[in-house]
């Protein structure tokens, strides 16, 4: 048996490397289907890697409580907003939590910065004192927001590396920048924490958050985004739903009424990404899925064609005493080796096309292949060789070996 085996696989390779362009381009549509699956699916890890990493930064222990209005209220030109009173009465009230503090963005023109000549248009935050505890970020010159600059409302400002570039200032402690046309005075600069999903992650002012307040004007109602950590990680469930408890109340909301608010965590933000991730994967391997079937129907009718043209030879085998099950044996792995040369061809390629694509994208993560990657690679185009070779293995090992002999 082993030797029936050992010489099938060298018949069926003989065959192959005699009639080498012709396998070549017959296992084109193998290489082709899953380079590009691998490709897909190496950019996409690399990218769910990334964000894995960026979540895990900020921590298991931290929520985030934002407004959320429905779409089909927002055609209504209804808007939910938080308000500072929820914040307080968060802070207040809520048990088990560590650190919490409020974001409040700027309107319109604040997000233009100047200085010296050099205009920049970022984002400009009102927060507090706790930003740094809260989201494990700290000040590397000068310092940071302090109760003092809150209680005040003093212009005084603290900027991401981002726009320290942006302004070309090599010394900005002390600088007066202007914000919206007002003037602030540079305290700080934050640590850089690079970019994320192409967007910088640095490119910020921060500001005391009753200072915005007074610059948005008093009759614009805030809406603000609070986040805040726990004390105790396995009671960041707990701590969620006494928020949800409070903002009903808050908000008047009826039994029958949805939040007007969600409440979130990096997990659930990370599950929601990995979840678009996990659908593109198989939408996009499914549809590039179609080149591996048009190869294995390549490897079909060429592997057909070989029967034909190998009749006589089949009939000879046959004369000396080969048996059925040798002669399907050796076109099937005939067009096994075919399928899995196609698909470890396709590999190399992808893998190669997604390290290039990642190259030419700024800050893009490497791209990775997981094992399971490559096994379902593999596997299918195994699978693809085997399913698609079963006809022509056999026809041929079907056929009489005297008409096989008197073939033309």
């Amino acid at each position: 048996m082993l030797h029936s085996f050992t010489e099938a696989c060298r018949a069926a390779w003989a065959s192959i490397v005699a009639h080498g362009l012709r396998s070549v381009l017959t296992t084109l549509g193998i290489v082709i289907g899953v380079g590009s699956v691998i490709a897909v699916i190496s950019l996409v890890q690399g990218l769910r890697v990334s964000i894995s990493e960026e979540f895990q930064s900020l921590g298991s222990n931290s929520l985030t409580v934002r407004s959320y209005t429905p779409f089909e209220k927002r055609l209504q030109g209804l808007s939910a907003r938080l308000s500072p009173e929820d914040y307080a009465v968060i802070r207040d009230r809520v048990l088990g939590i560590k650190t919490i503090t409020p974001l409040l963005l700027s309107d319109g023109a604040a997000g233009t910065i100047a200085w010296n000549g050099a205009v920049a248009v970022t984002q400009v935050q009102g927060t507090t004192h706790n930003f740094q505890d809260v989201g494990d970020i700290y000040a590397t010159q000068g310092r940071f927001l302090t109760v003092e600059d809150d209680l005040r409302r003093r212009r005084v400002g603290v900027l991401g590396p981002k726009v320290v570039e942006d302004l070309a200032m090599e010394d900005p402690i002390g600088e007066f920048i202007s914000v919206g046309g007002t003037w602030v005075k540079v305290i700080g600069v934050m640590e850089s924490r690079g970019e994320v999903f192409g967007m910088n992650q640095d490119d910020y002012v921060l500001l005391p958050f009753e200072t915005v307040r007074s610059l948005n004007g008093v009759q614009n109602e805030p809406n603000i985004i609070i986040q805040l950590t726990v004390s105790n990680t396995s009671e960041i469930e707990t701590v969620a739903d006494q928020i949800a408890v409070l903002l009903r109340r808050e908000h008047n909301l009826r039994p029958s009424d949805d939040n007007d608010f969600r409440i979130q965590t990096p997990e659930q933000i990370s599950e929601s990404f990995e979840q678009i991730i996990n659908t593109v994967t198989i939408i996009v391997s499914g549809i590039v899925g179609i080149s591996l079937l048009v190869g294995g129907i390549g490897i079909m009718n060429i592997m057909l064609v070989s029967v034909t043209e190998r009749t006589r030879e089949i009939g000879i085998c046959k004369a000396l005493g080969a048996r059925r099950q040798d002669i399907l044996l050796q076109f099937l792995i005939e067009a096994l080796t075919l399928a899995l040369l196609g698909g470890i061809a396709g590999l190399i390629l992808g893998y190669g096309i997604g390290v290039l694509v990642a190259s030419f994208v700024p800050q893009f993560p490497p791209v990775s292949v997981p094992w399971w990657a490559v096994a379902i690679a593999l596997g299918f185009s195994g699978a693809i060789g085997v399913l698609f070779g079963i006809l022509p293995a056999s026809k041929a090992a079907d056929l009489n070996p005297i008409d096989a002999l008197r073939y033309e």
